[in-house]
């Protein structure tokens, strides 16, 4: 039993390798940014756990920062990726543009709750 299990993981692992290998080159480095936000999260998560929380807000700031900012991203992703048809209207240029406006306002509302 356990070895079927294990050959249908890793027959799923090769499948999702081959068909992430096809991706674009743009929708590739923006997951690097996503899980860049999300590790940079729990390394937050991570120190306050064995430091502690004086300044929780702070804490609260920069975990909320990193996961906004991962949100937006997946936004991006989905608004410029050619397969969506959702968004095949929508030029690139303004789903960045999108993606900084949106960024900026995340973080003029994030450094108002640092106080």
């Amino acid at each position: 039993m356990a070895k079927s299990t294990s050959s249908d993981a890793q027959m799923l692992i090769r499948s999702l390798r081959t068909a992430y290998a096809a991706t674009p080159t743009n929708l590739k480095i923006i997951d690097l940014y996503v899980v860049y936000a999300i590790v940079t999260a729990v390394i937050q998560v991570v120190y306050m756990v064995i430091v502690g929380s004086f300044p929780f807000n702070s804490f609260l700031s920069g975990v909320l920062s990193c996961v906004g900012t991962a949100v937006l991203a997946v936004c991006l992703r989905i608004q410029v990726n050619k397969e969506n048809k959702e968004f095949k209207d929508l030029p690139p240029e303004r789903a960045y543009a999108d993606f900084v406006f949106c960024n900026l306002v995340l973080h003029l509302v994030i450094m108002n709750f640092l106080g």
